[in-house]
Protein backbone atom coordinates (compact mmCIF):
# COMPACT_ATOMS: atom_id res chain seq x y z
CA UNK A 1 0.00 0.00 0.00
CA UNK A 2 1.25 2.65 -0.83
CA UNK A 3 0.51 6.78 0.86
CA UNK A 4 0.80 10.42 0.24
CA UNK A 5 2.05 12.08 2.78
CA UNK A 6 1.62 15.22 3.46
CA UNK A 7 3.50 17.69 6.83
CA UNK A 8 1.63 20.91 7.60
CA UNK A 9 2.38 23.12 10.83
CA UNK A 10 -1.32 23.78 12.95
CA UNK A 11 -2.29 26.59 11.42
CA UNK A 12 -2.02 25.54 8.04
CA UNK A 13 -4.50 22.08 9.12
CA UNK A 14 -7.97 22.21 7.29
CA UNK A 15 -10.83 21.87 9.27
CA UNK A 16 -11.49 18.32 8.17
CA UNK A 17 -7.87 17.66 8.32
CA UNK A 18 -7.70 18.41 12.01
CA UNK A 19 -10.78 16.42 12.59
CA UNK A 20 -9.44 13.04 10.84
CA UNK A 21 -6.20 13.53 12.95
CA UNK A 22 -7.95 13.88 16.00
CA UNK A 23 -10.41 11.12 15.23
CA UNK A 24 -7.62 8.96 14.84
CA UNK A 25 -6.19 9.84 17.58
CA UNK A 26 -9.07 9.21 19.93
CA UNK A 27 -9.97 6.14 18.07
CA UNK A 28 -6.55 4.05 18.87
CA UNK A 29 -5.15 6.31 22.17
CA UNK A 30 -8.21 6.79 23.99
CA UNK A 31 -10.81 3.87 22.52
CA UNK A 32 -8.65 0.99 21.12
CA UNK A 33 -6.09 1.32 23.97
CA UNK A 34 -9.35 1.66 26.75
CA UNK A 35 -7.04 4.57 28.20
CA UNK A 36 -8.86 7.62 29.55
CA UNK A 37 -6.14 11.02 29.21
CA UNK A 38 -5.90 13.82 28.12
CA UNK A 39 -5.00 13.59 24.42
CA UNK A 40 -5.59 17.45 23.65
CA UNK A 41 -2.31 18.92 25.52
CA UNK A 42 -2.09 22.19 24.56
CA UNK A 43 1.12 21.26 22.20
CA UNK A 44 -1.10 20.85 18.67
CA UNK A 45 -0.02 24.32 17.76
CA UNK A 46 3.31 23.82 18.17
CA UNK A 47 3.66 21.06 16.13
CA UNK A 48 4.26 19.77 12.38
CA UNK A 49 1.31 17.45 11.67
CA UNK A 50 2.61 14.74 9.36
CA UNK A 51 -0.63 12.95 7.10
CA UNK A 52 -0.52 9.84 5.79
CA UNK A 53 -3.32 9.22 3.33
CA UNK A 54 -4.32 6.11 0.84
CA UNK A 55 -5.28 6.87 -2.24
CA UNK A 56 -8.82 6.57 -1.55
CA UNK A 57 -8.36 10.01 0.59
CA UNK A 58 -8.53 8.09 4.20
CA UNK A 59 -5.93 9.07 7.18
CA UNK A 60 -4.03 5.85 7.14
CA UNK A 61 -0.82 7.34 9.59
CA UNK A 62 0.05 10.39 11.65
CA UNK A 63 2.83 11.49 13.68
CA UNK A 64 3.39 14.85 15.19
CA UNK A 65 6.77 16.54 14.84
CA UNK A 66 8.82 18.86 17.50
CA UNK A 67 11.33 21.36 17.57
CA UNK A 68 13.88 21.00 20.43
CA UNK A 69 12.39 22.66 23.67
CA UNK A 70 8.52 21.83 23.19
CA UNK A 71 7.82 18.26 24.21
CA UNK A 72 11.54 17.29 25.19
CA UNK A 73 15.21 19.36 25.34
CA UNK A 74 15.57 17.28 21.99
CA UNK A 75 13.75 17.36 18.60
CA UNK A 76 10.81 14.94 19.40
CA UNK A 77 8.18 12.78 17.36
CA UNK A 78 4.90 11.65 18.96
CA UNK A 79 1.47 10.39 18.33
CA UNK A 80 2.78 8.23 16.28
CA UNK A 81 -0.02 5.72 14.58
CA UNK A 82 -1.58 3.91 12.04
CA UNK A 83 -5.17 3.41 11.91
CA UNK A 84 -6.63 -0.15 12.84
CA UNK A 85 -7.96 -0.27 9.21
CA UNK A 86 -4.83 -0.05 7.80
CA UNK A 87 -2.13 -2.10 9.63
CA UNK A 88 -0.15 -5.00 8.76
CA UNK A 89 0.87 -3.12 5.38
CA UNK A 90 4.03 -1.77 7.26
CA UNK A 91 3.31 1.11 7.20
CA UNK A 92 4.37 1.71 11.04
CA UNK A 93 7.67 1.44 9.09
CA UNK A 94 6.82 4.31 6.55
CA UNK A 95 5.78 6.48 8.82
CA UNK A 96 8.93 6.52 10.80
CA UNK A 97 10.66 6.67 7.90
CA UNK A 98 8.71 9.61 6.89
CA UNK A 99 9.30 11.24 10.45
CA UNK A 100 13.02 10.80 11.23
CA UNK A 101 13.15 12.43 7.64
CA UNK A 102 11.12 15.20 8.12
CA UNK A 103 12.52 15.96 11.42
CA UNK A 104 15.91 16.12 9.48
CA UNK A 105 14.54 18.73 6.58
CA UNK A 106 12.57 20.73 9.23
CA UNK A 107 15.22 20.76 12.18
CA UNK A 108 18.66 19.43 10.96
CA UNK A 109 20.66 16.90 11.76
CA UNK A 110 20.37 16.54 15.48
CA UNK A 111 19.00 14.00 18.30
CA UNK A 112 15.51 12.96 18.19
CA UNK A 113 13.80 12.02 21.20
CA UNK A 114 10.05 9.97 21.75
CA UNK A 115 8.53 8.30 24.96
CA UNK A 116 7.72 4.81 23.37
CA UNK A 117 5.29 2.45 24.85
CA UNK A 118 7.47 -0.50 25.83
CA UNK A 119 5.98 -3.27 24.00
CA UNK A 120 7.37 -0.95 20.93
CA UNK A 121 10.60 -0.84 22.01
CA UNK A 122 12.17 -3.05 19.39
CA UNK A 123 9.96 -1.26 16.64
CA UNK A 124 11.98 1.64 17.16
CA UNK A 125 15.46 0.47 17.30
CA UNK A 126 14.89 -0.82 13.98
CA UNK A 127 15.35 3.41 13.74
CA UNK A 128 18.00 4.34 15.84
CA UNK A 129 16.49 4.77 18.80
CA UNK A 130 18.38 3.73 22.12
CA UNK A 131 15.90 3.91 25.63
CA UNK A 132 17.43 6.99 27.18
CA UNK A 133 16.48 6.51 30.78
CA UNK A 134 14.34 4.41 32.81
CA UNK A 135 11.25 2.95 32.44
CA UNK A 136 7.80 4.75 33.41
CA UNK A 137 3.95 4.45 33.27
CA UNK A 138 2.54 7.11 31.50
CA UNK A 139 -1.76 6.66 31.83
CA UNK A 140 -0.92 2.99 32.97
CA UNK A 141 1.10 2.37 29.85
CA UNK A 142 4.34 1.21 30.46
CA UNK A 143 6.78 3.43 28.43
CA UNK A 144 10.75 4.06 27.76
CA UNK A 145 12.02 7.39 26.61
CA UNK A 146 14.33 6.43 23.48
CA UNK A 147 16.94 8.63 21.60
CA UNK A 148 18.13 8.77 18.48
CA UNK A 149 21.27 10.23 17.97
Amino acid sequence: MTLHWTIKPYEDLTLNELYELLRLRVEVFIVEQNCVFQDLDRQDDQAYHLLGYTEAGELAAYARLFDAGISYEEVAIGRVIVSPAHRRHGLGQELMRQAVAHCEVLYGAQPIKIGAQQYLERFYQGFGFVQCGEGYLEDGIPHIPMRRA
